[in-house]
């Protein structure tokens, strides 16, 4: 099995697949690519007709977008478990994620993930609107499922996966939070899988100048 990534330091999408395969301990090739080049479409091309990162290759079968593979990873060797266990929490977990997953334009435009800076950034109204909604939907978590564990659900999830490079975010650029938001980051900064990316990004010297952001 093959994973297909782009640069640690700046890839939030190559993050959430890496991070569950890994929490887990299944056992992939990883396959770096650099975002940098006039040849990245063609490049990534080889991979998947997306032409984007990230891509499971798993003998004959070609599954891209990090939702998409969590998911399939989950069905095929998680048993089902990369969710909640209740059928409840599984609903939220999903509603969560894919609201991560197709939203919060300005905060993704405004605040690129790069896990090497520390930077200042001036947020639009719309950038600060959507770090308060990802600061309610983690308070909102882990008020309801503490008693269970310390990440969103209670346990490790696909939920986790999905709002780890936004953790990565704030950490960048300070962002003021709630006190279960910053608790619910100290457990996601303290997790062994995520201190292994944050080592490795800091290792690569490739900067991408579209994705420093800020001063």
């Amino acid at each position: 099995m093959k994973l297909v990534i782009a640069n640690k330091n700046y890839s939030t999408w190559s993050l959430r697949p890496w991070l569950l395969m890994t929490e887990k301990n299944l056992t992939f090739e990883e396959i770096n690519e650099s975002l940098n080049g006039d040849d990245l479409k063609s490049r990534l091309a080889q991979y998947s007709p997306s032409c984007k990162v990230p891509v499971l290759i798993d003998e004959e079968l070609t599954v891209w977008d990090s939702l998409a593979i969590c998911e399939y990873i989950s069905e095929k060797f998680l048993n089902g478990e990369g969710w909640p266990r209740s059928v409840a929490a599984r609903a939220h977990a999903r509603s969560v994620s894919a609201e991560m997953h197709s939203s919060f334009v300005a905060l993704r435009s405004e605040m690129p993930m790069n896990i090497r800076a520390k930077r200042n950034v001036n947020l639009s109204e719309a950038a600060q609107k959507d770090v308060r909604r990802i600061d309610d939907i983690w308070s909102e978590c882990r008020q309801k499922f503490q008693k269970e564990g310390d990440w969103l659900f209670g346990a490790f999830s696909i939920a986790d996966c999905m709002f780890t490079p936004v953790v990565l975010r704030f950490l960048t650029y300070e962002v003021d939070l709630s006190e279960q938001s910053r608790q619910y980051m100290a457990t996601v900064l303290n997790n062994h899988s995520v201190k292994t990316w944050i080592t490795a990004a800091k290792e690569e010297t490739e900067i991408i100048s579209s994705d420093e952001a800020g001063e």
